[in-house]
Order: C-alpha cells, then sequence, then structure tokens
C-alpha cells in the first residue's frame, strides 16, 4: 500500500478520525456494495460496532457516522448544515432512499453496540449486513477502523503484503521505495536527495507538480481555517463534559501582553500551546480538520506548523510543503510499522506519532540533515512512549486537547536537540517505532480508548 501524504494527512470532519472518519467511510463504501450486487428484496441494513468503537462510540459520534454514511455522506465533502437535516429526517422516517437504493434503517434498533469482546482483526470493528423483508441476511461486510481515517473490509487485512511496503512501492515505479527509516537514510545517502524531496518525486508517480503542490496547500488551508475558527469561537463544547474553549481566551492575553515591558520567557510554549489547543477545541465541536496524522492528534502538526510560518525567518509557502512531505514520509513509516491507532497502541501512536512527525518536519525547513531529521522524530517519539489513550466520558476532550500543546512542545524541543547534534544517536528512529508496537501489545485494553482506565475511570469519583 503507497501511503501518500494525502493517505497521511486526510480532510474530514470530528471528532475522531477513526471513531467518525472512519465508520462513515465504512458505511459508505458498504452502500457501493449493495449497488454492485443489486440484491434483490433488500429491505433494510443493520449495523453493530464493536470494541472501542462500542465503548466510545457515542461520546465521538460513531453512531452519527455510520447514519451519515449511510446516507451517502464523505468526510471530505460533508456538509455540517445539511447532516444536521439529514439525521433529523432519518430519525424520523426510519428510511434511506437515493441513488438506486431504498431501505429501512432504524438508529435506535439496527445500529447495535456490542460491549462484548472486539472483533479478531482489530480494536476498532464494524459489521453492517442487509436483510430481505423476511429477516434473512442477504449481504455482510466486515470492516476495521484503523486510525487516522484508513478502512480496511476484513478480507483486505488478511491479504498479506508479500515483500513489504517497499515492494508495493516498486511496482507502482515509485523512485525511492522504503520500508523502515533504515532504508530511506541510505536512499537519501545513495541519491543525495533529502527525504522531502525523495517523497516529493514518489509522489510524483501519481500527479504531476501542480496536482501535488495544490493538494498541500489545500490541507494547509484547511489545518488554518481550523485553528482560526478554534481563536476566535468561545463557549462550551459539546457531550456534557461542560468543558468551557480556552485558546480565544489564552490568545487575547498573549496579544494584549506582546509589546509591553513583560517579556514573557514562556511565550513560545504559551503560543504553541494555544495553536495546537485551538484546533482539538474546534476537533471536539464537529468541526472541519485534517487527520495528522490522526483527529485526536490533529493539533501538533498544525501548531509547529503555525508557529514556524509565522516566526521562523525566512518562512515559506515551500517550506510548509517541505515540511508536510518530510512529516508524511516519517508518519508513513510509523503507521507501517506500528500503528497510529489509539485504540490499537494507545495514545503514544496518535499525539506521540504527530509529535514525531512534527519533529521530523520542523527540522528540516530549518535546515537539517537527513539523519538529523531521523533524529528528532526519534526524539520526539521516544518521550511518548508508553502512553495511555483514556479519553473521560468516551470524548476527545480531556485529556487530549491540552495532550496536543504538549506535543507540539515536545516536537520543537527535539528539533532543536537534534539540530545541536551531527545527528549520530544511540536509539534508532525504527529500534523506538518497534518498541511502540510491542508496548502497544502490552498495554492493557483499559488505557487503549475504551474509557475503561485510567482518567476515564478515575475522575468521575473524585
Amino acid at each position: 500500500m503507497f501511503l501518500s501524504v494525502f493517505d497521511i494527512f486526510k480532510i474530514g470532519v470530528g471528532p475522531s478520525s477513526s471513531h467518525t472518519m472512519g465508520p462513515m467511510t465504512a458505511a459508505n463504501r458498504f452502500l457501493d456494495v449493495l449497488r454492485e450486487r443489486g440484491d434483490t428484496g433488500l429491505a433494510r441494513v443493520r449495523c453493530s460496532l464493536h470494541g472501542s468503537l462500542a465503548f466510545t462510540g457515542r461520546g465521538h459520534g460513531t453512531d452519527r457516522a455510520v447514519m451519515l454514511g449511510l446516507l451517502g455522506c464523505a468526510p471530505d465533502t460533508l456538509d455540517p448544515d445539511a447532516a444536521e437535516a439529514m439525521e433529523t429526517r432519518l430519525r424520523e422516517t426510519g428510511r434511506i432512499e437515493g441513488e438506486g437504493l431504498a431501505f429501512a434503517f432504524d438508529p435506535e434498533n439496527d445500529l447495535i453496540f456490542d460491549y462484548g469482546p472486539a472483533l479478531p482483526g482489530h480494536a476498532n470493528g464494524l459489521i453492517l449486513w442487509s436483510l430481505d423483508d423476511r429477516g434473512e441476511k442477504l449481504t455482510t461486510r466486515t470492516y476495521y477502523s484503523v486510525g487516522g481515517g484508513f478502512v480496511v473490509d476484513a478480507m483486505e487485512l488478511e491479504q498479506p503484503q508479500e515483500g513489504g511496503l517497499g515492494e508495493m512501492r516498486r511496482e507502482l515505479g515509485v523512485p525511492y521505495p522504503f520500508d523502515t527509516a533504515t532504508e530511506m537514510l541510505a536512499l537519501g545517502e545513495e541519491s543525495g536527495l533529502s527525504i522531502a524531496r525523495m517523497k516529493r518525486a514518489n509522489e510524483l508517480v501519481l500527479r504531476d507538480e501542480a496536482e501535488l503542490d495544490a493538494g498541500m496547500d489545500a490541507i494547509w488551508e484547511t489545518m488554518k481555517g481550523c485553528m482560526e475558527r478554534g481563536l476566535k469561537l468561545d463557549g462550551t463544547l459539546p457531550g456534557g463534559l461542560h468543558i468551557r474553549r480556552r485558546a480565544k481566551g489564552i490568545r487575547e492575553a498573549l496579544l494584549r501582553e506582546h509589546g509591553t515591558n513583560f517579556a514573557d520567557p514562556y511565550a513560545i510554549n504559551e503560543w504553541l500551546s494555544l495553536y495546537a489547543m485551538a484546533v482539538n477545541e474546534e476537533n471536539a465541536a464537529g468541526g472541519k480538520v485534517v487527520t495528522a496524522p490522526t483527529n485526536g492528534a490533529a493539533g501538533v502538526i498544525p501548531a509547529v506548523l503555525r508557529w514556524y510560518f509565522d516566526h521562523h525567518p525566512g518562512a515559506t509557502r515551500e517550506g510548509v510543503r517541505e515540511f508536510l512531505l518530510t512529516a508524511a514520509a516519517v508518519g508513513g513509516l510509523i503507521k507501517h510499522n506500528a500503528s497510529i491507532s489509539g485504540a490499537e497502541v494507545g495514545c503514544q501512536g496518535e499525539v506521540g506519532s504527530a509529535s514525531a512527525m512534527a519533529a521530523a518536519g520542523l527540522t528540516a525547513v530549518r535546515g537539517g540533515t537527513n539523519m538529523q531529521i531521523e533524529n528528532a522524530a526519534e526524539i520526539a517519539l521516544e518521550h511518548h512512549l508508553g502512553m495511555t489513550c483514556d479519553p473521560v466520558g468516551g470524548l476527545v476532550q480531556v485529556p487530549c486537547i491540552e495532550r496536543n500543546g504538549f506535543g507540539a512542545v515536545k516536537a520543537v524541543t527535539a528539533s532543536s536537540l537534534a539540530l545541536r547534534g551531527d545527528g549520530v544517536h544511540f536509539v534508532s528512529l525504527d529500534a523506538c517505532v518497534e518498541t511502540m508496537r510491542q508496548t502497544g501489545i502490552d498495554l492493557s485494553d483499559k488505557y487503549k480508548e475504551t474509557s475503561k482506565g485510567g482518567l476515564a475511570a478515575t475522575l468521575p469519583a473524585c
């Protein structure tokens, strides 16, 4: 599977790439299956949610995502106002009609939260099936939302990738195929190219320069738009925890202090945290967001990019593209060799991966060598190892919003440490990624986006 920059950075909606965007996409894919099969006697569709999708699905809006997916909505083109009206109509009528399909779907009875064991393929599983008017099953599909908005069906999950990701890229004619950071560095040494230049060359196998640049510019503009909305809005986030938006107030306080005799030596950390929190407050409200590489970690990379673009001398639009390409290369390695799913490995796979990607991108635009870039990614990821995913109330709010701010600060720190060295270091990025994978296996399911442990279990009792 070739992981493009547009696979890692996908435009979608909050609050969760795995629990909202993924199930919406899966339901949409099931519609395509029904159309292709043309089932005679189709009368009803049902869906069951399993594992983390069941335990934290209500807080993440998974039920709503499935409904909208069956109504033909997709994360990247969703109109929130139209979606709300469509959902209301479905709840009233219990029927879905359109594009050659008509069937019953009653959200109260046909959408099942199964709190038993997770499905065997992944912690985020859902099953959709169609029925005839006698209640006999016609077509069944099992889908897994594997993080970052990626969705695979059971057959795709079981298909072995012989030869690894590098072999798949060679078949596409990609000039610089690499499965690991070690291979990436070796190709860079052999070619004399930066990681971003190699990644760009790989992308150009699939699209031309203009399309690639326009797509990355759209990603950055969407990130900025999400951030600006988060910086301007106040009030309380939905979901029942009554969490207040704080980004607007913090920004106003920082702007008041700007230009005064009081020079806060910690201002860089405050701005980074502010930018990240603005994105994740907007994500928590269900706004338009970019997976980076997930929604739960969507604030880290935009925050570091914004800090680079606004505060770094000589920052350019081309620098933003170089940042995104470098970050995507690192994110692809992490996803391929471990996971970016909180339900699979905990938050080390979400905010940890985002911090590593941001550190790599920032180091690249600050003139770092390939070895320094790899070092920066390793440092950032290493210091997120073991981080659990324990969202209070099953919502992407506590501790997720603040955690993105810390991920951004760690990314900048990791970049600075790497740039102070020559790229030679003790722990490789490959070793760190493998450690994250093994740690994720060892983590109890209580700490992998089920809201059965950690803060999610202890805070309500306090």
